[in-house]
């Protein structure tokens, strides 16, 4: 039978394992020993090699259905340099109801508190007929390439796709409950290589200003708003980041310019439409462009059903707060998700994630553990 476990203890736990992308730094284990002890059955998912090996896991408890999956990752950004630290960044401590440390909102706190409240609910649930599972990657915070995308493959090739899935992520701006995310949108990132023919700028008609061609391309590209917005996604949003010449002459026509940008695009657009849209404005000022596009993710919406009413239930029941469901802020594992089931992300305040003294008050792993736990017992009812 399953024991109560405090997932503020095992947050501060986690966050003593220094798991810094890529290294596991223990994290990992100490998750499978606690699980394999309360009878989930654990698969090592390790993928990619040499400096790319990254540790993955699956571990699932029960056969049957509904099947709930929670996933997130033990893997964390650097601290920098400790000597910034109130506390040491892999101490975990608690200081006056505060847990101090690296990954203490971003996400072990989020791991600990649903690890918490699984157990809670098989303890208090002996037969519970579905199952519960944890999907577990070390590379969130890195290139993403060898993590939670291979692991669902796996998943889907062995028969361990889950009816709903929550990623355990920090969605909480302020106050805890304050918002559950149900889709994300896409971003597209694009280079833009325009080749012209240098020159003596008091003779311009003996050259060809690839910077002129530039401007008119990229003033086309920003010219409009891509679209208003839907209902569940703000507006797609165009940013240039970067305009690069490498010209160190006043009185010279570069041979070359280049371009950077980013869209975050809404569910009106794919990735491939926006390069579509790209290639062709590049195509009207300078034909001979060289452009590169890689799109990280597609946008997602999980359109709310009972699973999501049942984590909104939850929320409101046990956090006093009525939850907004959003679509805002960057990308996360979910999109690779959302390929393959329905999902949502909720979890702590993240005001502090990434930064120097990241933390997380202890009141709100609890409470976050009690939200887990009541999302499990409505879904088996």
């Amino acid at each position: 039978m399953a024991e109560t476990i405090d997932g503020a203890l095992l947050a501060a736990r986690l966050i003593q394992a220094p798991s810094v992308t890529p290294d596991p730094g223990g994290a990992q284990e100490l998750l499978i020993d606690l699980l394999e002890t309360h009878g989930f059955k654990i698969t090592r998912l390790p993928f990619g090699e040499g400096a790319d090996l990254t540790p993955n896991f699956f571990a699932r408890w029960g056969s049957g259905s509904p099947h709930l999956c929670f996933a997130g990752h033990t893997d964390v950004v650097p601290p920098g340099a400790a000597a910034d630290w109130t506390h040491d960044p892999f101490s975990g401590s608690v200081v006056d109801g505060i847990i101090y440390g690296r990954g203490a909102c971003d996400m072990k706190g989020g791991i600990a508190a649903f690890v918490a409240g699984a157990l809670s609910f098989l303890k208090k649930n002996p037969g519970f007929g579905g199952s519960i599972s944890l999907l577990i990657t070390g590379d969130e915070e890195g290139h993403a390439l060898f993590g939670t995308a291979r692991v669902l493959e796996w998943m889907a090739a062995h028969n361990q796709i889950p009816d709903f899935c929550v990623v355990g992520e920090p969605t909480c701006p302020q106050t805890m409950g304050e918002v559950i995310k149900i889709g994300r949108r896409g971003s597209l990132n694009a280079r833009i290589k325009v080749r012209g023919r240098q020159g003596h700028v008091a003779y311009p008609h003996r050259a060809d200003n690839p910077v002129h061609r530039l401007i008119r391309l990229l003033n086309e590209l920003t010219a409009e708003p891509l679209d208003a917005g839907t209902r569940w996604f703000e507006p797609s949003g165009l940013q240039v980041t970067s305009v690069d010449v490498g010209n160190p002459a006043s009185n010279v026509i570069p041979a070359e310019a280049s371009a950077a940008l980013n869209i975050r695009f809404n569910d009106l657009h794919s990735g491939a439409s926006l390069e579509g849209w790209i290639r062709t404005i590049s195509s009207r000022h300078a034909p001979d462009a060289e452009i590169e596009i890689s799109v990280s993710g597609e946008s997602f919406l999980t359109q709310p059903g009972p699973a999501v009413m049942a984590l909104a239930d939850a929320v409101r029941e046990m956090s006093g707060v009525e939850p907004k469901l959003d679509t805002g802020g960057g990308t996360s594992d979910a999109r690779f998700i959302a390929l393959y089931c329905p999902v949502a992300e909720f979890g702590l305040v993240g005001t502090s994630m990434h930064q120097v003294d990241e933390h997380v008050r202890v009141e709100d792993v609890h409470m976050l553990t009690r939200i887990y736990e009541r999302m499990l017992e409505r879904m088996a009812a």
